[in-house]
Order: structure tokens, then sequence, then C-alpha cells
């Protein structure tokens, strides 16, 4: 099977980076894009600086389903990721493009009930105990199982490869039945504590504020919107005061769109409130007391 331009297809690497443009993109890169996708040496080959550039959307993870919409002569795919609305750029989900070669048609004989991947980070094996095949796979990536457990080895339906792949089955949840509680989307980004800022980053290797709230809720099924303007109309406002753990705080400043977005993680005494959000000024995940300057673009408390 081929890619074909009106067809769905599927990420077939542990963390895909979506582009603004296929010329965008910077020599310092090429780690991102290869067929391999090694996210850990594109981010740790980064500054600071680099690490917010505006050439990144957004990722996608092992699994997640893409619309192609156009394919280039140089190996590069406009899609529209479909599980990572949108609304304001594409009603289907958010635009933008990639490497071909890491998306693959989907297979139509997989089809079931995908388990979630509960682990921070993990790698997919050829057998149980086995080499590594895939690594970097993330927590929140959805896995098709392709058979029962094995001796505490769960075998699972790849993108993009011929034979199952193994992990632990530890390591995997199945999928919620009901939406989860605020604590428990919170204790997921918790996690990522201190994972570096990377502008449009969605993974444990790199994320930014939207990113993080987005992949906490993602790893319940629960598909918020990509960007912190769209949260914002997806949930629901509350009362100052009485926003608990795991609601979210958004930020604008006079006359702009919201701009940025934190987890609430703790309940406010007067003035005094607490977020872990990632952090675009300390280039990481952080869990801090409101400072004046975000208190006074503090623009309202949601609840999902």
């Amino acid at each position: 099977m081929q890619l074909q331009p009106g067809r769905e297809a599927l990420v077939r690497v542990a963390v895909a980076t979506l582009w603004t443009s296929p010329e965008a993109v910077r020599p310092i890169d090429g780690p991102a894009l290869s067929a391999g996708a090694d996210i850990p040496a594109w981010i740790s080959g980064m500054d600071t600086d680099q690490q917010v550039g505006d050439c990144v959307l957004s990722q996608l993870l092992l699994g997640e389903r893409v619309l192609v919409t156009e394919l280039r002569p140089d190996g590069w795919a406009r899609v529209v990721a479909v599980e990572q609305p949108a609304a304001k750029l594409d009603p289907r989900g958010y635009p933008g493009w990639l490497p071909a070669d890491q998306v693959t048609p989907a297979d139509p004989t997989v089809a079931g009930d995908p388990l979630v991947v509960d682990a921070t980070v993990t790698e997919l094996r050829a057998a149980p105990h086995g080499p590594v095949v895939v690594p970097g796979v993330v927590v929140g990536t959805r896995l098709v199982p392709a058979g029962p457990a094995r001796d505490g080895w769960q075998p699972v339906h790849v993108p993009g490869q011929a034979a199952p792949l193994w992990l632990p089955d530890s390591q995997l949840a199945p999928p919620s039945s009901e939406p989860p509680s605020a604590e428990q989307a919170l204790a997921v980004a918790q996690r990522l504590l201190n994972v570096a800022y990377v502008w449009g980053g969605l993974s444990a290797y790199g994320i930014d504020c939207s990113g993080l709230v987005h992949l906490a809720w993602r790893r319940f099924g629960v598909l918020l919107p990509r960007d912190a303007d769209d949260q914002a109309v997806a949930t629901s406002p509350l009362p100052l005061g009485a926003e608990r753990p795991g609601d979210l705080y958004f930020f604008a400043r006079p006359g702009r769109k919201i701009h940025h977005i934190g987890i609430v993680t703790a309940t406010p005494g007067g003035e005094h409130r607490r977020m872990l959000h990632a952090c675009y000024r300390r280039r990481r995940v952080i869990e801090e007391a409101l400072p004046a300057d975000r208190t006074a673009t503090l623009v309202g408390a949601h609840r999902v």
C-alpha cells in the first residue's frame, strides 16, 4: 500500500514533528527528520533559543491518525492531524507538514480497542526481552494488541512493522471507560516535571504549555484541542477561587488572545495560587506559585 492524498495514514515513528513547511526546517533539525525520528538527539542538540523556533507546530505519537492532503516529490507530506483539534486552522484537525516516510497507510486488517502506554517513556522490542526496534515511545501512545499477554509481555501491532512488537504489560493501561478525574490528569502531567520546554513539543522529551495539557488528558482518551486558546473554548469556565487541583488557568495580555495555560496544583488561598506548566521563560516544566506578572495576566480558571 502507498500513501495517497485524501486517505488516512498512521504515524510509524515514536514521535513525529509537524512543521510549518518543508522550507522552514533548519540544519539542526536533521535528527527529527530521519526515518527513525530521533527526538532525544534533536532536542539535546539544540540550544534554548533553537528549542523555541516557530518552525514547529506540534508533534504526533506513534499510531496517531493523519489525513494526507498532499504529497511532494521531495518526500514531504502535508497532513491534517485529526486527533489534535484546531478549529480555527482546519475543522478536521491540526494541519502541517512532515516527512512522508514517518507515516504509513493504515493496515485494514488491524482492528480492536487500543491499549494506552502509561509509562512516561518506553521501547518496543522484537520479542520479550529482545532487541529494541522502536525506542522513545511516550505516555499517551495508543497501540492495538496483537494477542494476549505472555509472561508479563504484551504483543502490539505497530504501524510500518511486519510483525508484532512487545513491551511489558505493566506499562500499558486499558482504554478509559469514563472521563478521568482532574487529579488523574494532573498526576500524568506531574510526571513531566523538569522536561525541556520545546515550542510545539508533545512528548516526554520536550513539550510546550498547551502540549502538556493535551497530553495529560490524552492519556485517558480525552482529545482536547492542541492550542491554549482553543482549549479555553473547549472547557468550562469557573469563578476564580472555585478552582481545584487539576483545573486549568488561562493567561492573556489586555486585548490579546490567550497565550498561556497551566494546570492548577493547589486549592487557592486568598490570592495565592499555584500551577504546573511548561514555562517558556524557564525553558522547562515547573510547579510554582503564580508570580506577580502571571497573576496580572490571569484571565480565568476552567474545568475539563
